[in-house]
């Protein structure tokens, strides 16, 4: 197996670094949306949400942003399309269900043709939620949450990997959540589908090193988005097809499901901004995992031992080099 160099800090990436650091939180924001000017970036789940604020934020920032949602046409693309055409930006509203292989396929192609080549950035930010506990998620809710949150992002990645490869330079976040590394109960098969999304995340992120290919998982805490609301009608529907003998063990916590919602006053932009932060680094120097939330980030030392562990088993191993490109060690 070759070695593999490419992520060594230089002196000019560490210097950039420490000014970061001397500087305030807006005047780096401001950089880092300057730096994304002229990146082709997909994002899927444009409808609301993390997708739609930052396909608008990117655009504006004179990104070439292809916002993707399923079931067009509707009302949300249409507004999109229109501030397009307002403001002069180059946004395009492209169908995917990230469920459909077919759409997944046709539109990447298109985003690509559009693009004149490979995608600078693929934002896999689709996803939804389900609630109670996990004996009363039938079949048909357990298939939907993986095969949106998990088997989505896969489809994705395995579309845009190819012409990626090719150019030999990339970006993929995987939106994840706290809740992928830490549990609370009821929350139906939410913390599974993002369990597997967080493994699937860093697996490839190994292995893409070779290609220049960057990877970061953005692990989001609770903000007021409208997953909440989706989430308790798809619990709503859930409930109403359950079968009592499941019920029945669980009575407390079924009388709270179907009205959960969270996030307080948080600010969802945090995400997006996040992640233009990230886009501005320098290529090799991203990192692995980035918790966003203005309050507690539990999954941190979960985090941080789990890097370490990484490196401690396999670091002096073949795969040792791809290991500690991902890790900066």
């Amino acid at each position: 197996m070759p070695q593999i160099n490419r992520r060594t800090l230089l002196g000019a990436a560490a210097a950039t670094s420490v000014l970061a650091a001397t500087t305030t939180t807006a005047s780096v924001m401001e950089g880092s949306l300057r730096s994304i000017k002229g990146k082709s970036i997909l994002i899927t789940g444009c409808s609301s949400g993390f997708g739609r604020m930052a396909a608008e934020s990117y655009a504006k920032s004179g990104a070439k942003v292809f916002a993707t949602m399923r079931n067009l046409p509707r009302a949300e693309a249409d507004e999109l399309e229109r501030l397009a055409r307002d403001k002069d930006l180059d946004l395009h509203v492209i169908e995917i269900d990230v469920l459909d292989d077919e759409q997944v396929a046709k539109g990447v192609a298109e985003a690509e043709r559009l693009a004149g080549g490979a995608l600078d950035v693929l934002i896999n930010n689709a996803g939804i939620s389900t609630a109670g506990p996990v004996e009363i998620q039938d079949m048909e809710a357990t298939k939907l949450l993986f095969d949106t949150n998990v088997f989505g992002p896969q489809r994705l990645m395995r579309a845009v990997l190819p012409k990626m490869r090719a150019a030999k330079s990339g970006q993929i976040f995987n939106v994840t959540s706290q809740l992928g590394r830490v549990i609370v109960p009821a929350y139906g098969q939410y913390s599974p589908t993002k369990f597997a999304l967080e493994a699937m995340s860093e697996q490839i992120a190994y292995e893409l090193v070779p290609h220049n290919i960057d990877v970061t998982i953005i692990e989001p805490g609770g903000y007021p988005t409208k997953i909440w609301a989706s989430s308790n009608t798809l619990t709503r529907q859930l409930l109403a097809r359950a079968e009592e003998k499941h019920l029945n063990g669980y009575v407390g916590l079924v009388e709270q499901l179907g009205q959960r919602s969270g996030g307080g006053s948080t600010d969802p932009m945090d995400v997006p901004n996040a992640m233009a932060e990230i886009m501005a680094m320098p290529p090799g120097t991203r990192p692995l995992r980035r918790e966003v939330h203005p309050g507690t980030k539990p999954q941190m030392p979960i985090n941080k031992v789990s890097a370490e562990a990484q490196v401690g088993w396999l670091g002096g191993s073949p795969f040792g080099p791809w290991i500690k490109a991902v890790h900066n060690v």
